[in-house]
């Protein structure tokens, strides 16, 4: 049976809105699981491996799968992750890879250990399409994906709106080359972004256009992992991050509140997921 899992992040909930305030992980993981996410990312670039320990207990009361995030800075280092994903049951670990050749030749093998890594410890590993990291670049990324047919994606696409700064309205060429992305991606991330901004305020009326071509993305991406899958978990993640990732005003605070926002693409990405066929 295909089922949607839609997540949202620990990261985007330390602080949870524009008032700045960090809530203890007991009051996050109530909410979270009251609004109806399914599971919550760890990440360990913003956090560590004491905290995911420290959540863990609470994620397990309210039924929250976690989904781990790593940013190894060694090759060797994501051993380590990959077995402590295991233990905490993540589906996979999304790969945010810190260890970054200059030459595509000397990318490939970093890549191709990384998932012969997975396979042995029996975690899979997705690679995040996001900045500084081995995918920091769209065109690389796309050269990596031909070079390691066995290479899966996270597919995180503001990084690379914000990455190639693409003028609105994307050319065919352009958007011929994300759905390169999305036709090897096995989950993905809600957030908004623009040519120049990582993470645009939702309801604003001059963001509507990006809205609009995300949203696009994610029902393309979705109807294409339905093609390709017969059965399994589609996990969607919201991650809208805090300040400096969101926006603020003179006043240093937020200019929407993330919370209301990511339970309003979940509403957006359920929608779409329905409209596709559902769970079936």
């Amino acid at each position: 049976m295909r089922k949607l899992k839609v997540y949202t992040s620990l990261w985007a909930m330390q602080p949870h809105d524009q008032t700045g305030v960090k809530l203890p992980h007991d009051q996050v993981c109530e909410m979270v699981a009251q609004a109806g996410f399914d599971g919550m990312a760890i990440d360990l670039g913003a956090s560590d491996v004491a905290v995911a320990h420290a959540v863990r207990p609470h994620m397990e009361k309210h039924r929250l799968t976690p989904l781990i995030v790593a940013f190894p800075k060694t090759i060797e280092s994501l051993d380590d992750t990959l077995r402590m994903a295991k233990d905490f049951g993540s589906p996979f670990v999304d790969v945010i890879g810190q260890v970054m050749p200059l030459a595509l030749d000397d990318m490939v093998p970093v890549i191709e250990t990384w998932i012969e890594m997975s396979h042995k410890i029996g975690v899979p590993v997705q690679f995040e399409t996001h900045r500084n990291c081995i995918t920091n670049d769209l065109y690389v990324t796309l050269q990596l994906l031909d070079r390691v047919p066995s290479m899966r994606i996270c597919a995180d696409l503001s990084h690379f709106v914000v990455d190639r700064e693409f003028w609105f309205p994307l050319s065919d060429y352009d958007m011929g080359l994300m759905s390169r992305i999305l036709r090897r991606s096995d989950s993905f991330q809600g957030r908004v972004a623009s040519r120049q901004q990582i993470q645009l305020q939702l309801d604003f009326p001059q963001h509507q256009k990006w809205v609009t071509l995300f949203k696009g993305w994610w029902r393309e991406g979705l109807a294409d992992w339905r093609a390709r899958n017969t059965d399994g978990d589609c996990i969607f993640l919201c991650e809208l991050g805090p300040p400096e990732y969101a926006m603020t005003g003179p006043d240093g605070r937020e200019m929407s509140n993330r919370w209301l926002e990511a339970q309003m693409i979940k509403g957006w990405v359920k929608d779409i997921w329905a409209e596709l066929g559902g769970d079936d």
